[in-house]
């Protein structure tokens, strides 16, 4: 049966988060800047970094067939003391590279060899709400769930976790999930580093703790934004080294991590940002540093010198106005990843780029808005509202271009990602963002009390009676109900809107008057 949270019990959850970050506001005053709560362990850095292979996939009759197998395994991790159960996809933890290129057929056998239902997102990915992934595609132990869509993005590195009402951070955190790569007719002729494993890197940070018996530990004891572990791995390695054999080296970036923010550098080495979520920037963007909420991703490219031995780090993360960066992980700073160059690299040119040729089908413009939603976050409720199964809270027209205006009105952190679209931010509290965030996104850090104005529009895939989410990706936020639906329609489709047949005890199940205007 469908995994469910009561009402009751997310009021609880949010009570005990809110008298904890009280508390703590009340000891904490002035002089409190560098003290953390949440610190990381110093790691050693000596062991290979792990890279996912590349999932298999078969080619019949036009689609591209891949597999995955949700199950549980064991795995050793450097430090801890015999093996930790895990979950992963086609192996003890994580999951498989999935790689497909714009214009393909997929089609992906899902398999789920775990004693408990789950599902699998295609987080970022444009395709129809039923195969999306979300809470009401479960699959339940023993059954095989057999999503079919086909590509037409720009290409961007996405990735896919499970997304269980109530349940989505237990299931990230025990280790289900991958990436899920797209490739388009400008990301093939580009010059970027593209062999994968080489000087193409996909690199999965995630932080966890451990009890003493050597096994994951998910507190939920009312810290904000939830379960900071001490311990940061990439791609399931602690301590990773990289070899590099090659000038540059582009990093594709995923804040795999439940709740825990990251800001990346490379101390004397410059990030040549080239794509933010959804795919590339029009032009790379030289930063010193770039800041990850929960389910962010950026690609960047790294030029360094023969025989030079240097870390990425995460530095302290500026989060904006928020109560307590001490218990939040906004003070912490810490080593993730350690880079060995060898004495000669092979030369590689700067990054550049031509347009795609569906650059223009691809364009969001403003002038094409007709609706503006806004969207308030505060407890964990979205305007006012928990999440409910069985309630349509938002309902979009085919074709539409809409802004969505975004609000996070309390101090503490909090992150928004809307399925099926790639947004772009017009203001951030009325000025152009900072050109990091110019790209295509599907999800955005919230800084507190400022105003994330966001485009998107509708295509495809009409669907009166199957929903998509929009949600705080802080996954205990969104598991104890900061979480909404919205359905994508033909016009004269209005009295078939609905979901699943839900009895859900978290609201009345009225449809939602929309917020918008």
């Amino acid at each position: 049966m469908q995994n469910r949270v009561s009402r009751r019990g997310m009021r609880r959850a949010r009570a005990v988060a809110a008298a904890a970050v009280a508390a703590l506001a009340a000891a904490t005053l002035s002089g409190c800047s560098g003290i953390s709560t949440t610190t990381v362990a110093e790691q050693e850095f000596v062991n290979d970094l792990t890279i996912p292979p590349l999932a298999a996939s078969s080619v019949d009759d036009g689609v591209r067939t891949f597999h995955l197998t949700a199950q549980e395994g064991r795995t050793t991790f450097p430090g801890v003391d015999g093996e930790t159960v895990t979950w992963g996809f086609d192996g003890g933890f994580l999951g498989p590279t999935l790689r497909a290129a714009r214009g393909e057929r997929i089609r992906v056998v899902v398999d789920n060899e775990l004693t408990e239902p789950t599902s699998v997102h295609w987080h970022g990915m444009h395709l129809p709400a039923a195969m999306d992934g979300g809470p009401h595609q479960m699959i339940e132990p023993g059954a095989t769930w057999t999503p079919t869509w086909t590509i037409d993005q720009p290409a961007a590195t996405l990735w896919y976790h499970p997304h269980p009402h109530g349940e989505t951070e237990k299931h990230v955190y025990n280790g289900l999930a991958g990436m899920f790569l797209l490739d388009d007719d400008a990301s093939m002729a580009a010059q970027l580093p593209h062999e994968y494993g080489v000087d193409d890197l996909p690199l999965i940070v995630q932080d966890r703790a451990f009890d003493r018996d050597g096994q994951f530990e998910l507190r939920h004891d009312g810290a904000e934004p939830g379960m900071l572990g001490d311990v940061v791995m990439v791609n399931g390695t602690v301590g990773a080294v990289e070899e590099v054999t090659t000038e540059r080296v582009r990093l594709r970036l995923l804040n795999g991590s439940t709740a825990r923010t990251y800001t990346f550098e490379i101390p004397g080495h410059p990030l040549a940002l080239v794509a933010t979520d959804g795919g590339r920037m029009d032009a790379p963007v030289a930063l010193d540093r770039i800041r990850l909420a929960p389910g962010e991703r950026a690609e960047v490219v790294v030029a360094f010198e023969p025989g030079e031995t240097v870390r990425m780090r995460s530095v302290v993360t500026e989060m904006g106005g928020i109560v307590v960066p001490a218990t939040t992980g906004a003070n912490d700073a810490f080593d993730v990843l350690e880079f060995r160059a060898a004495d000669a690299l092979a030369p590689t040119p700067e990054p550049a780029w031509a347009p795609s040729v569906h650059v223009e089908e691809d364009a969001l413009h403003e002038t094409d808005a007709t609706v503006t939603r806004a969207f308030e976050l505060e407890g964990r409720e979205i305007n006012g509202r928990e999440m409910s199964m069985s309630r349509i809270d938002e309902v979009a027209y085919v074709g539409d271009t809409e802004v969505w205006e975004v609000h996070s009105s309390q101090p503490i952190p909090h992150s928004f990602h809307i399925h099926d679209v790639q947004f772009r931010i017009l203001t951030i509290d009325g000025a152009s963002p900072p050109p990091e965030l110019a790209g295509p996104k599907d999800t955005i850090f919230l800084e507190p009390n400022r105003e994330y104005r966001l485009l998107l529009r509708f295509e495809d895939y009409a669907d009166p009676a199957m929903p998509y989410m929009y949600h705080c990706h802080m996954l205990l936020h969104e598991d104890e109900g900061m979480m909404g639906q919205f359905v994508v329609i033909e016009h004269g489709q209005e009295v078939w809107v609905g979901p699943p047949g839900y009895d859900d005890d978290a609201d009345d199940g009225s449809p939602g008057d929309g917020h918008h205007h």
